[in-house]
């Protein structure tokens, strides 16, 4: 798997594999396109916040298909990032018959030895909203003082293809927890984190041109269009 970012890798369980700046796992792996035209994927996310970040960083490289509303929620039990942007994608390929692309994001903070990590989303319970779950890491590092709150969002980007094949990237945010919520537009926590080299400004602080071109996320994704074209 693909690495973009200008931090290392989390030792956890970011992914079921050797994570590093080099080619792709052993695995077989595959662009699936053809043709001049733009690829069609189904998004595997139903987020319309997470859906609008991907399309942005694609563009027209990409024909993004949007998840049927009558595919169930994917249970994400597989512990790592790469496995549970795996099952959503291998979900969708059963369901549509289509190549998917999904994705798995990880929050991981030093002082709290990683977490929430692979349990991001659900870090203040399984039906937590996104200002609970900034309550919670805002109280878990109350005694934590600034300078020592260094973080790292992690995206795992995969295609999976109907013949079984896959490419898989990873983007890496380095940064730091704010010590209070910040301003301004975003989701998720997007107030809290404070990426390194961008003066001190949230996510949240952001336009999402600025955001896109350092998170996690946009690192993720054009990390995979890279391998497209390289694979074409």
């Amino acid at each position: 798997m693909v690495t973009v970012g200008s931090g290392p890798a989390d030792p956890g369980p970011v992914s079921s594999g050797p994570v590093s700046s080099g080619p792709a796992d052993p695995g077989p792996v595959s662009t699936g396109l053809v043709g001049s035209g733009p690829i069609r994927l189904v998004c595997a996310t139903a987020n319309p916040h997470k859906v609008e970040e991907i399309a942005a960083v694609l563009g027209s490289a990409v024909e993004l298909l949007p998840r049927p509303a009558g595919v169930p929620e994917i249970v994400e039990d597989a512990g790592t990032l790469l496995g549970n942007a795996r099952l959503k994608a291998r979900a969708l390929v059963g369901a549509t018959g289509l190549a998917a692309v999904a994705d798995d994001t990880g929050l991981f903070i030093d002082a709290l030895d990683g977490d929430p990590g692979v349990d991001t989303a659900y870090f203040a319970g399984p039906q937590a909203t996104y200002a609970e779950n900034r309550a919670k890491t805002l109280a878990a590092l109350a005694d934590v003082a600034a300078g020592a709150r260094t973080a790292r969002f992690v995206t795992v980007a995969i295609i999976c293809w109907p013949d079984g094949r896959e490419t898989a990237v990873e983007g890496i945010c380095p940064g730091e927890i704010a010590l209070g919520e910040r301003p301004g537009r975003g989701w998720g926590y997007d107030p809290l984190f404070v990426p390194d080299g961008c003066g001190g400004r949230s996510f949240s602080e952001m336009t999402e041109d600025e955001k896109n071109a350092v998170s996690h996320r946009g690192r993720a994704f054009r990390a995979l269009l890279a391998e497209l074209s390289e694979r074409a």
